[in-house]
C-alpha cells in the first residue's frame, strides 16, 4: 500500500451532547489509526430536516465514477422523547448527502423508504449489485405482523439506482430474534453479512452467492459469540492482501468501536486487537461506515483538513 491511500470513516459520537447526532469524519492511512478530520464538537455535516439528527451513516462511491453517497438514520435521542419513541414512532426515512469530491457536499434531503407499519427505519447502507446493476440499500424496522404477539425488529431492503427513487421496501432478514445493524461486503463472488443479534447482543455472520439468496449459510465464530454487547459492524480490507477488519461498537461498555482481524474471512475466525494495536481518534466514535480511498482521495481529504 502506498503512503497516500488510505481510509474513510463516517461516524456520529453520542446522544449526550447537542452536537453528538450529526456527521463527522475521520481518515488513516492503515485502516487502523484514526485521525479526526475536524476538531472537538464539530461536525463535518448537520441536518435540521425530520427529526433534527443523523445516526448510523454509511458512506458509498457512485459506480459509475460521478461521486459518492452518505446515507443516515434520521433520528436524534438528545430531544429527549427517548428510546422508546425512537423505536415504535420513528421516521421512516433517511438522510441523503451527495458530493463529486468529499470535501463539498449538497445539502440534506430525505427519502421515505420505510414500510407504513415500521416503526423505525435504522442504520440505513448500500451496496452494489452487480448482477442487477442496482444499489441494494438495506436496514432495520420494527414491525408488528399479523401472527407476531408483539413488534419485532428485522431487515427490510430497497433498490434505486439514483438515490432519488426507490422501489417499494420488502422483508430481508428474518430470524427468531429480533436483528439489527446489518453490514454486508462482497468478496470473492460471496456476499458476507454481519448483523447484530439484538436478542443476545453478539454478531452473527452468513454467507450466500447471491444478495437475495433464499438461504444464506451461517458462519461459526468462537470470538463473536464470546464478545457480548457490541453492535454497528462494519467490514472493510485492510492494506495488506487477504486481510480484513471488522469492527465493532461497545455500546454496553461505552468504550467505542474495537478493531478485530482476520485472514480468513470465509472461516470467521477473528483475533481482538490489544489498545496498543489501534488508535480510534480522539472522537468517540459511534455506529458509521469506512470507505477504502484512492491516493488522491487520501490526500485531497488530509490537505482539505490539515491533517
Amino acid at each position: 500500500m502506498s503512503q497516500q491511500e488510505g481510509y474513510l470513516f463516517v461516524h456520529f459520537t453520542g446522544e449526550n451532547t447537542p452536537l453528538g447526532e450529526q456527521i463527522y469524519f475521520a481518515i488513516s492511512e492503515d485502516g487502523l489509526h484514526w485521525t479526526d478530520c475536524t476538531e472537538g464538537e464539530q461536525p463535518v455535516l448537520r441536518t435540521e430536516l425530520g427529526e433534527k439528527g443523523a445516526r448510523d451513516p454509511f458512506i458509498i462511491r457512485d459506480v459509475h465514477g460521478k461521486g459518492y453517497y452518505l446515507i443516515a438514520t434520521d433520528a436524534r435521542i438528545a430531544t429527549g422523547k427517548g428510546w422508546a419513541d425512537a423505536v415504535t414512532n420513528g421516521s421512516h426515512s433517511i438522510h441523503i448527502w451527495e458530493s463529486a469530491d468529499l470535501i463539498h457536499w449538497s445539502n440534506p434531503r430525505l427519502a421515505e423508504i420505510g414500510i407504513p407499519e415500521a416503526g423505525c427505519v435504522w442504520a440505513p447502507e448500500a451496496i452494489y449489485d452487480r448482477k442487477r446493476e442496482d444499489y441494494f440499500i438495506f436496514f432495520a424496522s420494527n414491525v408488528k405482523e399479523a401472527d407476531d404477539k408483539e413488534a419485532k425488529q428485522r431487515i427490510y431492503f430497497t433498490r434505486t439506482r439514483d438515490f432519488v427513487h426507490f422501489s417499494k421496501a420488502k422483508k430481508y432478514i428474518e430470524r427468531e430474534n429480533d436483528v439489527i445493524d446489518t453490514t454486508i461486503v462482497e468478496y470473492g463472488d460471496l456476499y458476507y453479512r454481519f448483523s447484530k443479534n439484538e436478542t443476545t447482543k453478539h454478531i452473527d455472520i452468513d454467507v450466500a452467492d447471491d444478495l437475495e439468496a433464499e438461504e444464506f449459510r451461517p458462519i461459526e465464530s468462537e470470538t463473536l459469540a464470546q464478545l457480548y454487547g457490541v453492535e454497528g459492524p462494519e467490514i472493510y480490507p485492510l492494506p495488506e492482501e487477504g486481510k480484513w477488519c471488522l469492527i465493532v461498537d461497545r455500546f454496553m461498555e461505552g468504550k467505542g468501536y474495537l478493531p478485530l482481524v482476520t485472514d480468513h474471512l470465509e472461516k470467521g475466525d477473528f483475533r481482538v486487537l490489544s489498545e496498543d494495536e489501534f488508535d480510534m481518534g480522539s472522537n468517540r466514535k459511534r455506529h458509521g461506515g469506512v470507505m477504502k480511498l484512492t491516493a488522491e482521495e487520501y490526500q485531497r481529504l488530509k490537505d482539505y483538513y490539515g491533517k
